[in-house]
């Protein structure tokens, strides 16, 4: 889905173009991990379910959201509805699920967890990512940031185990995605928007390239834009 996957780096998107590419290439990475039949929790529009369906080895996509949901498309709507506590499947009925940008928005992370581990199959993985340096959104819905330790801490707390985590990027991603969003987000007007976009854009792509997140190690003083992995039931 455009803007998703074919994302074009352009003045009207320096807020989301890091954002997108980043979820984008960790979403790629821990595909090969991916089989059977997958569940998207806080599904949305679901912009990569035909990536996914083409690139994988899932067969069968399932959408799920919760009830009072935003709806980001009206001609796409989640296979399947839940009220936050309770997800309307049997145990032991996925091989995969995965869940981006969503946990944050999550009052209680673990009762979440609790449920797509139930869910899903022995030995089943979950993929998931969550922002560290964003803007507050869906208010008042917005509820955690979360820091690699806490995260691994509440995955731990629901039960599962080989838990992966790793930055999608570091301190001049962190800056870039920063200048993206002052200048797209911000208050100021039309005019200085878009003189500030042009100037921006080439430090913003340069401070990207620089970024190297594999790098990345979560030691003291340590910067990072978000936080993508993988947990095994």
């Amino acid at each position: 889905m455009k803007g998703f996957i074919e994302i074009e780096f352009n003045i009207q998107n320096l807020d989301r173009y890091f954002i997108r590419t980043s979820i984008f290439k960790a979403l790629i990475s821990s595909l090969p991990k991916f089989n059977g039949k997958l569940l998207d929790i806080g599904c949305g529009k679901m912009p990569y379910k035909n990536y996914i369906l083409e690139s994988s080895k899932v067969n069968e996509y399932v959408g799920l959201d919760i009830e009072s949901a935003l709806e980001y498309d009206s001609m796409v709507k989640p296979d399947f509805t839940w009220d936050g506590e309770i997800m309307p499947f049997e145990n032991d009925c996925f091989d995969c699920a995965y869940g981006t940008e969503v946990l944050e928005h999550c009052p209680e992370p673990e009762i979440v967890l609790k449920e797509v581990l139930r869910v899903m199959k022995s030995d089943g993985v979950f993929f998931f990512t969550v922002p560290f340096l964003w803007n507050l959104h869906e208010v008042p819905h917005d509820e955690y940031r979360y820091t690699p330790f806490s995260l691994e801490r509440h995955l731990r707390n629901a039960g599962f185990k080989d838990i992966e985590i790793k930055a999608t990027g570091g301190w001049h991603a962190a800056m870039a995605q920063m200048l993206g969003l002052w200048v797209r987000r911000s208050p100021m007007n039309t005019k200085k928007r878009n003189v500030l976009s042009v100037i921006l854009k080439p430090i913003i792509k340069f401070l990207i390239e620089l970024d190297k997140p594999e790098q990345i190690f979560f030691k003291e003083g340590q910067m990072i834009t978000g936080l993508y992995g993988t947990a095994k039931k």
